[in-house]
């Protein structure tokens, strides 16, 4: 007898990666890489008491970037005429693998204005979603990803098209995702939001690549390049400076 295979219904994560993918497809979305050195920022890491993880410290660092760059907290709207919205301050949408109901899945942590927060409360807010009984943690994302479908992608499209404050306070207005802790970096990561940062593996140098994929519809690729620059400068002077700081009574005590 020829075995069969099984039918399994989609998960809650499930349903939430295909609703991203379903409205992220459409946005014209392009990637821009820099290398950046990161050699001093990881050795002033290796002298916390108190790790802080490299999604805190770009996140923290990309934030106050879109501070100084206010093209970066802008969404492309639709309805009922096209426009831009521009929020007043950052969203960070991370990405968090957890396991529900026996299965990973992708669930999003909203972090706002992660640019004003100290980098051992930015790195604890993270952990947290990390920690959490998943049902405390995203409470409201497992109540929206139970709604039938068709209300679901109507919802969706009600945040994405018509006001840019409902999609920054419930989407955020950049999102982070990387696999660098597993040895491996996503190219062209898909998302409804205008930005999107993702990072690959330090190599031995210290040089790390440094990914924004950009909504083109909201801006162009050299506004891209030149965050990237901005973000280059603000690791190696505000963040380091933080990282020193945080760094000194363990390094002195040693």
């Amino acid at each position: 007898m020829t075995p069969r295979g099984r039918t399994l219904p989609l998960s809650l994560p499930r349903r939430a990666v295909n609703d991203v993918l379903h409205f992220a497809r459409r946005i014209p979305t392009v990637p821009v890489q820099r290398l950046v050195d990161v050699s001093r920022l990881a050795a002033a890491r290796r002298h916390l008491t108190t790790p802080v993880g490299w999604c805190a410290i770009l996140t923290k660092a990309f934030a106050q970037v879109c501070t100084d760059v206010p093209e970066l907290r802008r969404a492309y709207l639709r309805f009922p005429r096209e426009r831009l919205y521009e929020h007043p301050f950052s969203v960070a949408s991370i990405a968090v693998e957890r396991r529900f109901e026996g299965e990973p899945g992708v669930f999003f942590a909203n972090v706002p204005r992660p640019d004003e927060m100290p980098l051992p409360e930015l790195e604890a807010a993270i952990r947290a979603y990390k920690t959490r009984p998943v049902e405390e943690a995203f409470r409201l994302s497992l109540r929206f990803f139970r709604l039938p479908r068709l209300v679901r992608r109507g919802l969706w499209w009600y945040l994405l098209n018509v006001r840019g404050s409902r999609k920054a306070e419930f989407l955020g207005t950049f999102g982070v995702s990387a696999y660098s802790a597993l040895g491996a970096e996503s190219l062209h990561p898909l998302s409804p939001l205008t930005c999107l940062l993702t990072y690959g593996v330090i190599a031995a140098d210290g040089r790390v690549p440094i990914r924004v994929v950009y909504d083109h519809r909201v801006f162009d690729g050299v506004a891209v390049a030149r965050a990237l620059t901005r973000l280059d400068e603000v690791l190696g002077t505000a963040v380091l400076c933080e990282l020193t700081r945080l760094a000194t009574p363990a390094a002195g005590a040693a």
